[in-house]
């Protein structure tokens, strides 16, 4: 089985949304006679969603405010 910190970046963050996807449709935890599935925690999910896109961001960009813009408004 391939671990999800094998994978590149991007390839991991398609991972983590369809995990989410998985969880908001079908629901945390459910039970079918005496089998049970308990799915990762949303809450979790969503922060390591928030930290690889973090450092997807911060790889693709080239100097430290690189996703920083300026604006000149001269006068009326």
């Amino acid at each position: 089985m391939i671990e999800l910190n094998d994978l590149p970046m991007q390839d991991q963050l398609d991972q983590i949304n369809k995990a989410i996807t998985a969880v908001l449709a079908g629901g945390q935890n459910y039970k079918i006679a005496s089998r049970a599935l308990t799915r990762a925690d949303l809450g979790e999910l969503r922060a390591m969603k928030a930290e690889l896109a973090a450092k997807i961001n911060a790889a693709s960009t080239s100097s430290l405010l690189g996703d920083t813009f300026v604006a000149e408004f001269n006068g009326r």
